[in-house]
């Protein structure tokens, strides 16, 4: 059994305004103790000058979806699924993530549409089996225009592990696809080839649901967000009445804004402004928007979310410094712990402050690459 409490020394410890460039950490009863620079308190296990920095915290991440269906077609067994997912986050540095699952259903289009239910159930049966090293919540995805988008939220919202709902629209010509064009690459590149004919058809139901169930739609998940207060999420705001409706709606975070103007209005009127850090990464969006790195520059990014690519939250989060010298290690190192974790309501993790969740992460970087060394939760090690 390993120990409740232990030592961690000789790192450069990233605290949430500052680095101890020569640090250590104690760990007692899975909280952080103590912590300092210099000679510690008694031996403990030598880290080697590599970074020590709170556990990620990812907010939007649906990459469970590449675990459960790998292939077109090929639903592999949703609890192993889960148990891999979850054992890449850990290993990724992620010890708290709100997995996003999409709660809509559209027939004639192969996406992993319909399966929340299923998922949210595999999480927690793994949970309560002790199958998982990372503390998961879930993000409830609503595509708004969908016929039965209300129906399949109402089903889940109220459980506990429900902790975030984003209000989506990926209708053709607005928000993330204003270009027509991107939207129809998403979907080749996604099945394998629909033909041009095949998207005309899609493409026009998109637009007819739009028009039929969009604004009730909207209304009433709203409402079951308020009822269940379950902090809200907008997505890809890109105008001045997006922002506005989002503002009025309550919205806490704004996901993936797509224009200067919308992020600017929504920083200004406290809503934390989430981009993703494979934009930040490779340098740009691509659906074409705004690049993580220019609203970095213009000190409106608040979070960064990994998206698609769970690698990349501690990647950008180390980037950042160098993409943006105004932004220091330990503020970049807040978008992705202390920021997101905040605007979730949880206030227990995300600093290495007295008295919060040990989840720690050792990291060290090669050729520019982090690798994660060493992952421990409420002082355990699970990685």
């Amino acid at each position: 059994m390993e120990s409740n409490e232990k030592i961690l020394i000789n790192a450069r410890v990233v605290l949430g305004d500052r680095v101890i460039e020569a640090g250590w950490v104690a760990i007692s009863d899975g909280k952080i103790a103590e912590y300092g620079d210099g000679r510690p308190p008694g031996h403990g296990e030598d880290l080697e000058g590599d970074l020590l920095m709170p556990g990620l915290v990812e907010l939007h991440t649906d990459h469970l979806e590449a675990h459960y269906v790998p292939r077109p077609k090929v639903y592999w067994n949703p609890v192993a699924a889960v148990v891999s997912y979850d054992g890449q986050l850990a290993t990724c540095g992620i010890t708290t993530a709100f997995d996003s699952l999409r709660v809509w259903r559209e027939e004639g289009v192969e996406e992993v549409d319909g399966e929340a239910e299923t998922l949210a159930n595999a999480i927690a049966t793994a949970r309560a089996d002790g199958l998982l090293r990372v503390d998961h919540f879930l993000h409830l995805r609503c595509e708004v225009p969908m016929p039965d988008v209300v129906t399949d939220a109402a089903a889940l919202f109220g459980r506990p592990e429900v902790r975030l709902a984003s209000l989506m629209d990926h209708t053709p010509g607005q928000r993330q696809f204003r270009d027509e064009g991107k939207l129809r690459d998403y979907y080749r590149g996604k099945k394998g080839g629909m033909t041009d004919s095949e998207l005309d058809k899609l493409f026009e139901k998109r637009l007819r649901y739009q028009a039929a169930y969009a604004p009730a739609n909207y209304a009433a998940l709203v409402k079951l967000a308020q009822h269940h207060n379950t902090p809200l999420a907008s997505h890809d705001d890109t105008t001045l009445e997006h922002v506005k409706q989002s503002v009025v709606d309550g919205v806490s975070i704004a996901e993936f804004p797509t224009t200067v103007e919308a992020a600017g209005a929504l920083h200004d009127a406290g809503v934390k402004v989430l981009m993703g850090a494979p934009n930040l990464v490779r340098g740009g969006s691509h659906a074409g928007n705004i690049a993580t790195s220019d609203l970095a520059h213009a000190g409106m990014l608040d979070i960064l979310s990994s998206d698609y690519v769970p690698s990349s939250l501690l990647m950008a989060a180390l980037h950042l410094p160098q993409t943006v010298p105004s932004i220091d290690l330990a503020a970049a190192v807040r978008t992705v712990t202390k920021t997101p974790a905040e605007a979730v309501g949880l206030h227990d993790r995300g600093e290495i402050v007295l008295g919060r969740r040990a989840d720690l992460i050792r990291v060290r970087v090669v050729h520019d690459v982090p690798a994660v060394r060493s992952v421990w939760q409420c002082g355990r090690r699970v990685a």
